[in-house]
């Protein structure tokens, strides 16, 4: 008897056709990004052996070292999409200006993505992925590409958003709204295997995942917050990658922070690279994502690398710091 599965293709294309208008060129956009993950996770699983490991000796945008894996993720995502013709705008986390998109003047879509989120793990083997999240153009095809009115769109706005996690397997997690759907790469036929279509973060562990190293420059909302967690019991878990931490969380219930500090008062991660595509596939979980004050889709971006202060995951445990920070600004 044949097994019964469904392959990521498989899977868009049957819920495209729920929609009559569907043209197919989101299925082919969500391919192109199934596409780069596939050879960046036949770069990840070589590293070693080929001799790509290691820094670069350049720094990004961001003032961080640049893993030489950094930039070949970098390279296969805008190879894969920019020759699609769908896409009128391209951002990277490793990019100071947008990417120039030559065939995208008529393109519908914008993407953004950080290419490899948790780079400086992947010398020691431990989880690393690719976050991307998809728009929906606003100015008019035909109009030009890398225009920041397309790319400057608050969370709540997206199309869709996911991630690709390299570890123990390779994964791909997105949602378009419709709830949050998980793909395996079986590496025997090179091809995502649908394995969870509903996912929902609420999976009840008491976990926290936060980088305390940074805790003597927090303030007394986020000190007494961590307080709380450990007086009921919740245990420490943290990687150091958005993804990895975040994808266990999702998984078995829990919550990711990296707050503002008196360092960094605008925190450490990228708003539009990783923060809102987060955000909304936890919202598509039932979980929540906040800037300790306000809802993370709902921040309305000014700038390509903006960060924020994050804090993710269940909703409960979002809900606590929210309280905790209101009862802080109004004492």
């Amino acid at each position: 008897m044949t097994a019964h599965y469904s392959t990521l293709t498989q899977f868009i294309r049957a819920r495209e056709r729920d929609h009559p208008g569907a043209t197919g060129d989101f299925t082919s956009l969500l391919n192109a990004i199934g596409l780069a993950g596939k050879r960046i996770s036949r770069d990840v699983n070589r590293a070693g052996i080929a001799d790509i490991i290691g820094v670069t000796g350049d720094t990004n945008v961001q003032q961080e070292k640049v893993q030489k894996l950094d930039i070949i993720a970098n390279t296969e995502l805008i190879q894969a999409l920019a020759p699609t013709g769908l896409v009128c705008a391209i951002g990277s986390e490793e990019e100071d200006e947008p990417v120039e998109v030559e065939q995208g003047v008529n393109g519908r879509y914008v993407v953004l993505f950080d290419p490899l989120d948790g780079s400086s793990n992947i010398d020691v083997c431990a989880p690393i992925g690719t976050i991307f999240s998809i728009y929906r153009r606003k100015t008019t095809p035909g109009s030009g590409t890398n225009s920041l009115e397309d790319m400057l769109q608050p969370g709540r706005d997206l199309a869709a958003a996911g991630y690709i996690i390299y570890g123990s397997s390779t994964m791909l997690i997105y949602t378009t709204g419709s709830g949050v759907h998980s793909f395996t790469l079986d590496p025997a036929i090179g091809e995502f295997i649908l394995t969870n279509s509903d996912l929902k973060c609420d999976g009840g562990a008491k976990v926290y995942s936060t980088n305390e190293g940074n805790s003597p420059r927090w303030d007394d909302a986020d000190i007494a917050w961590v307080a709380e967690m450990k007086a009921e019991g919740y245990s420490a878990r943290y990687i150091g990658s958005l993804v990895g931490d975040f994808h266990r969380n999702l998984l078995r219930g829990g919550i990711f922070t990296y707050p503002g500090d008196k360092k960094s008062p605008n925190g450490k991660l990228r708003l539009l690279y990783e923060c809102a595509p987060m955000a909304f596939i936890m919202e598509q979980a039932g979980g929540k994502a906040s800037d300790g004050t306000q809802r993370i889709l709902d921040i309305q971006p000014t700038a390509l690398h903006q960060r924020t202060p994050l804090y993710i995951g269940g909703a409960n445990e979002v809900e606590r710091i929210e309280r905790l920070r209101s009862m802080s600004f109004t004492q």
